[in-house]
């Protein structure tokens, strides 16, 4: 498993994140099968959210046994100081651990989200303070959305965040005007040496709804490559950016060993492009959001 620099973090964790989003509402028999495949690949930085279901509870099971060779991240969705300084006390409570490695303002999509995050009284003041704290050691920064990566990047211009999660793969960057914007977000994160992180990597589509048994079948808000031709060529497109320091894996147990399995499976830029391009019902997850 490859690993990369967060930033200016310093920790070279691996380039897949294992998503705790897959296991908001699964069992505790697929919840450790899941996080065994992960930690046998080489994973070592695990990240998960407040509003992940019972996420954090599973993994607060594994901390007394992984806790000292993880690398630890959630996130708070809340946006006024009391109610996030809250999740953020619940969430060490849930996770069973004293602090970790780095809190992140959870789905700041818009510039509306970012003035209420990071103005007077807002989140970014809780995860500060609890970063004084020894709570937490890094504070970073989240989002969904074609305006994500202009968020950002005015997050970042905002306030130094130690790490940015925001969308990247093939189809948005056929978007001229989204790839404007995260090529500047790409910019910004290499003069602050800001962790960056990406999500949405395999994502093919929005559900469609034709068929409402469709969207039963993985537990994803929107529809995943599944195919592994399409998630390896889907994998190899963001990792062959170097500024680029790991991949949020989608949030479906059933996914990971085909995302583990991508990322030993990588093939040049050109190749991938020219997979994905031939990739059939490609599109944009943001077209409709359930959120």
């Amino acid at each position: 498993m490859e690993h990369r620099r967060l930033g200016r973090i310093g920790r070279e964790n691996s380039v897949l994140i294992f998503g705790g989003a897959a296991l908001g509402e699964v069992t505790e028999e697929a919840a450790d099968t899941a996080i065994s495949q992960a930690l046998e690949a080489g994973i070592d930085h695990f990240d998960t959210a407040a509003d992940y279901g019972d996420s954090e509870l599973q993994y607060g099971r594994w901390m007394p046994e992984i806790r000292d060779r993880i690398f630890l991240s959630t996130k708070t969705g809340d946006r006024e100081k009391d109610a996030a300084k809250r999740s953020i006390h619940n969430s060490l409570e849930r996770l069973r651990v004293d602090n970790v490695d780095l809190i992140q303002l959870h789905a700041v999509c818009d510039i509306e989200d970012l003035d209420l995050a990071t103005g007077s009284g807002g989140a970014l003041e809780a995860a500060l303070e609890a970063r004084d704290e020894g709570l937490v050691g890094a504070v970073g920064i989240t989002g969904h959305g074609h305006e994500a990566p202009a968020t950002h990047l005015e997050a970042l211009r905002r306030y130094p965040f130690d790490t940015v999660l925001t969308p990247w793969n093939y189809v948005l960057s056929t978007d001229e005007n989204y790839r404007r914007d995260f090529e500047a977000l790409v910019e910004e994160t290499q003069l602050q040496e800001t962790g960056l992180m990406i999500i949405k990597t395999i994502s093919r589509r929005n559900w469609t709804d034709g068929d409402p048994q469709q969207n039963q079948r993985r537990s994803t808000w929107y529809e995943p490559f599944e195919e592994q031709e399409y998630i390896d060529a889907a994998v190899s497109f963001v990792l062959a950016r170097q500024e680029v320091t790991g991949i949020a894996m989608a949030g479906d147990v059933g996914l990971v060993p085909n995302i583990i399995e991508a990322e030993k499976n990588r093939m040049p830029l050109e190749k991938a492009e020219e997979t994905l391009a031939n990739a059939p019902d490609y599109s944009s997850p943001f077209i409709t959001m359930p959120f």
